[in-house]
């Protein structure tokens, strides 16, 4: 048997997980799906619908429930825990939950340092991890001096230099202005990693993500592509989603140019 004729492994699996927090409140009730290398995915829900709970899961960060969640065929869980958090990253919404060192250079070199990496090796991945978001020039400023899109954009790079397998983005156009937004959507669109991005802004989703999950009262309601998920407008109401007024996903091409 031939080992080059198997499919590639997924970036991320994820088979009948269920989460009840110590209080009680079931949060995911056996979520399941699948995302491939390369893929970008919206994961979009109501609030209260168990979004954050799930992304917190995907590194371990939560536990104990039910089901399995896989990355890049290693399996979450103790064993093999240092590898799986270099292999999902997760930006969160507020960047400065990320940055806290006194350079941007700094910031970016934490998590591979931390890793062991140095010397030549942790420069390229700091220098690449900068370029790849556009900010190279900024590499000696301290992050609080930035603007908060600068921010979010060190922010990713700091994940970026880990070279993940899976780029979680948690409500990722929130709080930007719209040059900023765009330019984050071209950043975005550029990188060769999966990406996985929770949100509420539903145009940036239809823009950025050929195919969306969306995640209500703790199962996946609905899988398939943005456009045709956010035309429906019985699923829409049906999960507490809303397009902006004037809105028309239809008439948006997805070649994911505005």
């Amino acid at each position: 048997m031939t080992v080059s004729s198997a499919a590639p492994v997924p970036s991320l699996e994820v088979s009948g997980l269920a989460f009840a927090y110590p209080d009680g409140h079931q949060a995911l009730f056996g979520v399941d799906f699948t995302i491939h290398r390369g893929e970008r995915v919206a994961l979009l829900g109501p609030n209260g619908a168990g979004k954050t709970t799930l992304v917190l899961h995907l590194n371990g960060i939560l536990g104990g429930g039910t089901g399995t969640v896989t990355v890049a065929g290693l399996p979450v869980g103790k064993q093999h825990m240092a590898e799986i958090r270099q292999k999902v990253g997760i930006v969160f919404q507020d960047p400065d939950d990320q940055l806290f060192m006194p350079t941007v250079r700094e910031d970016v070199a934490f998590g591979p340092a931390t890793a062991g990496i140095k010397g030549p090796e942790l420069e390229q991945r700091v220098r690449t991890a900068l370029e790849r978001v556009g900010m190279q020039d900024f590499a000696d400023r301290p992050p609080h001096h930035l603007s908060f899109g600068q921010r979010r954009r060190v922010a990713v790079a700091t994940v970026l230099a880990m070279e993940p397998e899976i780029l979680v983005l948690d409500e990722p156009s929130s709080n930007l202005d719209p040059a900023s937004r765009r330019e984050l959507a071209d950043i975005l669109r550029s990188l060769d990693v999966t990406v996985l991005m929770v949100t509420h802004d539903l145009p940036y989703a239809l823009e950025l993500c050929p195919r969306s999950l969306i995640l209500s009262d703790g199962v996946i309601a609905a899988d398939g592509p943005t456009g045709e998920l956010l035309s429906d407008e019985e699923l829409m109401r049906a999960h507490r989603l809303e397009l902006p007024f004037g809105f028309d996903p239809r008439s948006v091409t997805t070649s994911t140019r505005h």
